[in-house]
C-alpha cells in the first residue's frame, strides 16, 4: 500500500512539512512496508514558499523589509528556476508576526510586502507569484502600492499614513511614479480565500476580528475599505468591488489587481499544480490530508479541499486529520471519506499546540492500522 500524505500547516503548532513528517512516522509504526509520499501543501498561506520548493527547483532569498507595524524585518522570498519570484505575503506582513496585543488593523499596512515585490524586481523577475493569505492587514494593498511609488493622497495633499483606516481619508491615487518595471510583469495573487472586497462575505466583516478588531473597528475598516474602492474605481479605472478573491489578505487581492493588473486565482490550485499533486495522487492507494481545524470554511478554496477533489476525481480515497472537526464540517461536501479529530481527550488549546506532533503522529498511526486491518479482511 501507499499513502501520499498532503496536509496544510496546522495553523500556530505545526507546518505543513511538520505536519506530513509527523503522520509520515505514525504510518511507519503502523506497517515498516507501507511506502509514503510527502507532499506539504499550502493554499497561499503561511508555508506556500516550503510546500512549492520541497517539489520544484528554486532558492530562498532574503530582503530587508518592514512587518505589518513598521519595524524591520528580514523576509524570504523563492526565486524559482524559471525566473518566477514566489512571494508569501505573510513573511512580511503576517499576522504571525505580531504578538496578540499588537494586532490592530487600524494601523497595520502591507508596506512589506511591496518590499519583497520590488526586492523580486531587483532580482530581475518578471513573472511574479503572490501568495496572499495569513495576513495581519486590512488596508486593500495601499501600503504595498505605497512601496511601489504609488501615492495616495488626502485632501491637503500629504501622504496617507500607514493602515486600514487611513484609507477613510483618501482624497487620490497618484500612480505616475510607480515603478515602471511592473508594466513588464505577469502578475499573478494565489489567494486562500475567494472573498469579496466589500460586504457580509468582505475583507473587513470576516476577517477583522481576527485580526484584533473590534465591532466598532471593523465597521471603519469596511466603510475605509468602500472609500478606497470608490477612488480606485475613479482614478485608476479599476472595478474591484466586483472581482472574486479581491477580499483576500485585507484586500491585498484589490491591490493587486488595480496596480499590478494581477490575476486571482486559487492558492492551492496554485501549489497542487506546481508540485504534480495530481500525477501523485494517482500513483497513491489512499491520500492523508489534514489542517488545523475542519470546518464550513475549508471547502472555500482550502488546501483540504483541494486535495479531496483530486483524490475522488482519481478515485482515491481520502482522510483528512484536525485538531478540530467543526459541527458544520461536511465530509460529503468536503469530499472526504474520513475526518479524524487528533485529540485523545479534553485539552485546552494549549496543550493541544504543545502535543501537535505526538497527537498527529498517533492518529495517522491508529487510521494505518484500520486500513491495514480493513485490507487484511478483503484479502
Amino acid at each position: 500500500m501507499r499513502i501520499l500524505v498532503c496536509p496544510q500547516e496546522f495553523k500556530e503548532s505545526l507546518t505543513a512539512r511538520q505536519a506530513a513528517d509527523a503522520i509520515a512516522l505514525g504510518i511507519r509504526r503502523a506497517g515498516a512496508d507501507v511506502g509514503v509520499d510527502l507532499a506539504p501543501m499550502a493554499d497561499g498561506g503561511p508555508g506556500t514558499i516550503d510546500a512549492v520548493l520541497s517539489s520544484v527547483k528554486g532558492e530562498r532569498l532574503k530582503a530587508s523589509v518592514h512587518d505589518p507595524l513598521g519595524h524591520p524585518h528580514e523576509a524570504i522570498w523563492a526565486l524559482l528556476d524559471d525566473k518566477t519570484a514566489l512571494i508569501e505575503m505573510a513573511e512580511a506582513s503576517g499576522l504571525a508576526l505580531l504578538r496578540p496585543e499588537e494586532r490592530d488593523p487600524h494601523r497595520t499596512s502591507t508596506y512589506g510586502t511591496g518590499e519583497l515585490i520590488r526586492a523580486a524586481l531587483d532580482g530581475g523577475c518578471r513573472r511574479l507569484v503572490v501568495a496572499i493569505g495569513g495576513s495581519a492587514t486590512n488596508d486593500g494593498g495601499a501600503g504595498m502600492a505605497q512601496a511601489l511609488g504609488a501615492r495616495l493622497l488626502d485632501v491637503a495633499g500629504d501622504e496617507l499614513k500607514p493602515g486600514g483606516a487611513a484609507l477613510a481619508n483618501l482624497q487620490r491615487i497618484d500612480v505616475s511614479g510607480i515603478d515602471p518595471r511592473l508594466r513588464s510583469c505577469q502578475v499573478v495573487a494565489a489567494a486562500d480565500a475567494v472573498n469579496p472586497l466589500l460586504g457580509p462575505a468582505g475583507a473587513s466583516l470576516v476577517y477583522g476580528s481576527q485580526k484584533g478588531g473590534t465591532p466598532e473597528a471593523v465597521a471603519e475598516l469596511e466603510s475605509a475599505l468602500q472609500r478606497y474602492a470608490d477612488v480606485v474605481r475613479r482614478d485608476l479605472g479599476v472595478d474591484v468591488v466586483s472581482v472574486i478573491g479581491a477580499g483576500a489578505a485585507g484586500g491585498l487581492g484589490a491591490g493587486l489587481v488595480a496596480f499590478m493588473g494581477a490575476r486571482i486565482t486559487s492558492g492551492a490550485e496554485f501549489v497542487a499544480e506546481a508540485i504534480g499533486l495530481a500525477g501523485r495522487i494517482e500513483q497513491a492507494d489512499v491520500v492523508f490530508t489534514g489542517e488545523g481545524r475542519l470546518d464550513s470554511q475549508t471547502a472555500y478554496g482550502k488546501a483540504v479541499a483541494v486535495v479531496a477533489r483530486l483524490a475522488k476525481e482519481r478515485g482515491r480515497p481520502v482522510a483528512a486529520f484536525a485538531g478540530s472537526v467543526a459541527d458544520d464540517a461536511d465530509l460529503v461536501t468536503l469530499g472526504l471519506d474520513a475526518a479524524v479529530p487528533i485529540a485523545k481527550g479534553p485539552a485546552s488549546r494549549e496543550e493541544m499546540f504543545a502535543k501537535a506532533e505526538e497527537l498527529l503522529s498517533s492518529a495517522a498511526e491508529q487510521a494505518t492500522r484500520l486500513l491495514l486491518l480493513g485490507r487484511s479482511f478483503a484479502g
